[in-house]
């Protein structure tokens, strides 16, 4: 997502050099761009769109809803997804910064407050329930939730603290390399990013223990997972790498040419989906890691997949579209080489 502003220690081609150096199966980004050229994000016609603040950035999907975040208000917003309709806002007590979770009938939402906090919204009564005295590391960081926990990295010196869904205590702080930010769960691993570096850290969601690393490609931030898959959206290069979340080891990196701050990346209807600034989709074939399509043009910079759509944020219009997921599946199709 967009908000953070950090400077990143390697240019574009510093750290695409880099990501050809470290891993055994690149794609060139020409090659890729050659074999199916960008087309514009304007294609794709929004089924609605929904203002909701200032900046629109962060989504979580219930089987009865969407939820995005906004500043300007601090507020999350749950949208119907049968009616496309915003159906209640609530406020928040500081920014909604990194990343959203569900799980034990709550939406997690970590705030930059001062100090950084948890906010704990009842995904019933649309109400906060609580503030929970724990907060994320900083701007553009990530929550997840596993059968008995709520995962969140709380400082920069890779501290990923356990939490306790029904009281909020923080059960278990185990250490992970420092400058990793993104936690998200598989099949009883708890995986993370670290944004400050070029790998990823397997955690047991059981007891904790620390699995190991797997390389990426350079300053992995955002990342998703499905059919035994962990995939890693790289900020240095922009590029995706591809993980067998069974044996952790890192299968193959795509490149997608978009580098930079802010982005997101979600799994669904065969594809991995991504979004940056300028490049706001980008379609790449979970079989067979093939870039299948890209779409630039104004908007991105965050995604969700779910009630047959496309959930996607204008960071900077403060709007959140439905575009048609089988439309975009169809004009990927009909892309090939």
């Amino acid at each position: 997502m967009l908000r953070v502003k950090r400077t990143m220690l390697r240019n574009a081609v510093v750290a695409a050099a880099f990501s050809l150096a470290v891993h055994a199966v690149p794609v060139s980004a020409v090659d890729a761009e050659a074999a199916f050229p960008t087309r514009p994000i304007s294609e794709l016609k929004p089924l609605a769109t929904i203002h909701v603040g200032k900046t629109a950035d962060w989504v979580a999907l219930t089987p009865d809803a969407v939820w995005v975040g906004s500043t300007g208000p601090d507020a999350v917003h749950r949208i119907d997804p049968r009616t496309n309709k915003r159906v209640a806002t609530v406020k928040l007590p500081g920014e909604p910064c990194a990343g959203l979770a569900t799980g034990f009938g709550s939406l997690w939402v970590p705030l930059c407050s001062n100090p950084a906090t948890l906010a704990k919204v009842d995904l019933k009564l649309n109400v906060l329930s609580t503030v929970l005295k724990v907060g994320p590391a900083g701007p553009e960081g990530g929550i997840a939730t596993s059968p008995d926990s709520i995962w969140l990295v709380v400082d920069k010196n890779g501290s990923l603290a356990r939490i306790d869904p029904d009281n909020g205590s923080v059960r278990q702080t185990i250490q992970i390399p420092p400058g990793s930010f993104n936690p998200f769960y598989l099949d009883g691993q708890v995986w993370v990013t670290r944004a400050d570096g070029a790998e990823v850290t397997s955690v047991d969601a059981h007891s904790g223990e620390v699995l190991g690393t797997v390389k990426t490609g350079p300053n992995p931030r955002f990342l998703s997972a499905g059919a035994g898959t962990v995939w890693t959206l790289n900020q240095g290069d922009g590029s995706l790498t591809r993980i067998d979340a069974k044996a952790r080891r890192a299968i193959q990196t795509i490149a997608l040419s978009t580098p930079g701050h802010g982005g997101d990346i979600s799994v669904g209807g065969g594809m991995v989906w991504t979004t940056m600034m300028k490049v706001p989709l980008s379609a790449v074939d979970s079989t067979d890691s093939v870039l299948r399509c890209q779409w630039a043009g104004a908007g991105g910079d965050s995604l969700g997949i779910g009630h047959g759509a496309i959930w996607l944020t204008d960071y900077h219009g403060g709007t959140l579209s439905r575009l048609e997921l089988e439309n975009a599946l169809a004009r990927c199709r009909n892309s090939g080489p």
